[in-house]
């Protein structure tokens, strides 16, 4: 089958296509034909060598992905919720080696869910890392609740424009920074209130905000824990919190999540599964590539410009 291997941590040109065998499956798990799979920024993370990116030299060859939508082809013997021909997606062993950025995938059944049949595979699985991350920092780690003021930053991002989705599912009020350009996407969205980041400093206009979700790393932390409310909660995405940090959100006794991790969950990918159904959250595709454009689909999300998501299409 065809596969895109990484060669060696570094720039995209280390991603090359390639012939490997098509993958054994276990009794747990399922060889899907994959449809689509989506790139995150961690995936150009990974492939320059960033964090536990070196976990992955075990392994040989080393392939790219987690973000998964495709048809069931085999189901391993202990399976029972899926069978031959199911249309699936999911976030497929994250952390670890994932292996989406190929023709047939093998994953674990307890990580997918059944594709609504009213979106496509490459909606799908554009709705998968980025919708899980917003899911579990809500629900999760945050307990998000009814009429809770809610800073999103990044709004119009990946992770960003389905967390302005569901938190207004899950009841809440919005605010979402963006770039002016993407204003109207933002509240498109639902959001209640959009702030342009150059033009406006939100920690000048914002106060007794219950939950800030920084989608960005760290840039906003310090200015956003001044917005928060005592007792409000912040999680961060991803780590790099200094000391400084930490303290300035214990003065506030709020609950914080320094770093959230997203993790692999077939029954949360079972929420988001019925939120696209009942066409409650949507997923935004601004591109889409072919398989042989892997380097160009690296770029874009690369670019830190990409508004929702970035999906390859088999």
């Amino acid at each position: 089958m065809k596969a895109i291997v990484l060669k060696g941590f570094g720039g995209v040109e280390n991603l090359i296509v390639g012939q490997i065998d098509v993958p054994a499956i276990t009794d747990d798990e399922v060889l899907i034909k994959v449809k689509a799979f989506s790139i995150n920024p961690v995936d150009y993370k990974v492939r320059e060598g960033v964090g536990w990116a070196h976990d992955l030299l075990k392994y040989n060859p080393i392939i790219l992905g987690w973000d998964v939508s495709g048809i069931v082809e085999a189901v391993g013997k202990n399976v029972a919720k899926f069978k031959a021909g199911d249309e699936v997606f999911g976030m497929i062993n994250f952390v670890g080696h994932g292996k989406a950025y190929a023709e047939y995938v093998a994953a674990k059944a307890g990580q997918l869910a059944l594709k609504p049949k009213n979106i496509s595979h490459a909606e799908a699985a554009a709705s998968t890392l980025a919708a899980l991350t917003a899911w579990q920092a809500f629900h999760h780690f945050g307990r998000l609740k009814k009429d809770d003021k809610v800073l999103i930053h990044a709004a119009s991002g990946g992770v960003g424009h389905f967390a302005v989705q569901i938190a207004k599912y899950m009841g809440a009020y919005v605010i979402g920074t963006s770039s002016a350009g993407n204003k109207d996407f933002v509240l498109g969205l639902g959001a209640d209130r959009h702030i342009d980041y150059r033009s406006e400093n939100f920690d000048e206009v914002l106060s007794d905000i219950d939950f800030c979700l920084e989608t960005i790393g760290h840039v906003n932390f310090r200015r956003s824990v001044q917005v928060l409310k005592r007792g409000g909660t912040i999680v961060n995405l991803p780590s790099g919190l200094t000391t400084e940090d930490e303290r300035l959100a214990n003065i506030k006794d709020l609950k914080s999540c320094f770093f959230m991790a997203v993790y692999s969950s077939g029954r949360d990918m079972g929420i988001i599964s019925d939120l696209l159904g009942k066409g409650l959250i949507k997923p935004f595709i601004s591109r889409t590539f072919v398989f042989d454009e892997i380097r160009e689909a690296h770029r874009q999300i690369e670019s830190g410009r990409t508004v929702g998501k970035v999906v390859v299409c088999l």
